[in-house]
């Protein structure tokens, strides 16, 4: 059996072979000669929903209830208390590069991959090869919502209401519900769908998008929502890098927790670390860190970024088979709730100690669409696809 996986990943020299082959039979996405044109400076905002109702609610459930969370949604909590520094956050946007999906400090290169946003949520249920993507036909916001809450339709039809071009639910209602409700296993979805819509695929202050209940009601059959996370971090940065200014809609708290996974230097792995207990983002949010370091330093200290302050593998991330493409697709196509894009891992082997290879990107830029345009179901079905071979 072992012998059977091993056969299935590719070696460091196929990957190289593969990689010079393709790059010089397709190339780069982008034209010869091509410049960026980025404004010299994006003033994104990183407005946040509050979130201590979510904590004091998490904190007022028994052991019992909070093991009941973790067995069936991973270490979602601990985003609660990842605090978001925007002055880090607003230089980090500086550094973004568009073209290629990654942050680019000089010449270092780091982007999040989906290995690593993987063992940072570390949820059991998931099934890494099989990413969640927008059905065509899925039932509507009412009837997904009295699935997940266990409300009449009277209940679940007094509560949508209209937020700029979707429909959501108010916190407040769902606040509500979780404190009455008399079943603790609605409680703990009820309450996990809220982070989801209020922290990781946050949209509008306050409420939960439609969107976020048609991935939520699809956790159950084992899919993985981190291609979908990693889709809308980097369309938001894409669209406000480009135009100079917006609020950041994804998940803030995920990507700094993964930032500082990179500047956390250590000299060698801990034990803990091959724990089936051992949690990234509950070590990470326990460090202590400075928040008094203005946008201005932090944009110094990035600009001159150097290897040899990088810490190329995060701590906690254990060697596993590296996906650096998926099906007919020589990069790896991400499906967001909202929108797709599509980002080349080889650019940032070095995150796995392995060696650098320059990847073929022909075709990326091509991958990023909105489920607005025209022909997007056809995009989609290409990409699901592609998981489907992976």
């Amino acid at each position: 059996m072992e012998k059977g996986f091993l056969d299935k990943v590719e070696d460091n020299a196929t990957v190289q072979t593969w990689s010079k082959t393709t790059q010089q039979e397709k190339g780069d996405s982008l034209a010869k000669g091509y410049v960026l044109e980025l404004w010299d400076f994006t003033h994104i905002s990183v407005t946040q929903n509050s979130l201590q109702e979510l904590k004091e609610i998490w904190n007022q459930w028994n052991d019992e209830v909070k093991q009941l969370f973790y067995s069936s949604y991973g270490d979602l909590p601990y985003l609660l208390d990842v605090k978001v520094d925007k002055h880090l956050f607003r230089a980090l946007a500086q550094f973004w590069n568009p073209s290629y999906s990654c942050f680019t400090f000089g010449r270092v290169d780091l982007v999040p991959v989906v290995k690593e946003y993987t063992a940072l949520l570390r949820c059991s249920k998931i099934q890494v090869d099989k990413a969640y993507s927008r059905a065509a036909n899925v039932p509507t916001l009412l009837k997904k919502l009295m699935n997940i809450t266990g409300m009449s339709e009277q209940w679940v039809a007094a509560r949508i209401k209209q937020k700029g071009d979707s429909k959501c639910i108010p916190w407040k209602n769902l606040k509500d519900l979780i404190l009455a409700h008399p079943y603790t296993r609605k409680k703990v979805d009820i309450f996990a769908l809220s982070i989801y819509g209020l922290v990781v695929f946050f949209k509008a202050l306050g409420h939960v998008d439609k969107a976020v209940t048609d991935l939520f009601d699809r956790l159950d059959k084992g899919v993985t929502l981190v291609p979908a996370i990693l889709a809308e971090t980097f369309r938001s940065l894409n669209e406000y890098r480009r135009t100079d200014e917006g609020r950041f809609i994804g998940c803030a708290q995920l990507l700094l927790a993964w930032f500082h996974s990179h500047s956390w230097k250590v000299d060698k792995v801990s034990y803990r670390v091959f724990s089936e207990n051992y949690s990234p983002l509950k070590e990470i949010m326990a460090i202590p860190r400075q928040d008094d370091i203005l946008e201005e330093k932090w944009m110094a200290i990035l600009q001159n970024l150097q290897e040899e302050d990088t810490e190329w593998r995060a701590p906690w991330m254990l060697p596993d088979e590296i996906l650096y493409r998926c099906g007919d697709f020589d990069w790896v196509p991400l499906l967001g709730i909202w929108r797709a894009i599509g980002y080349a891992p080889l650019l940032v082997l070095r995150q796995y100690r392995s060696r650098q290879f320059i990847p073929t990107t022909q075709g990326l830029a091509q991958c990023e669409f909105s489920y607005k345009c025209n022909g997007y179901k056809k995009k989609i079905r290409e990409m699901t696809n592609a998981w489907g071979q992976t």
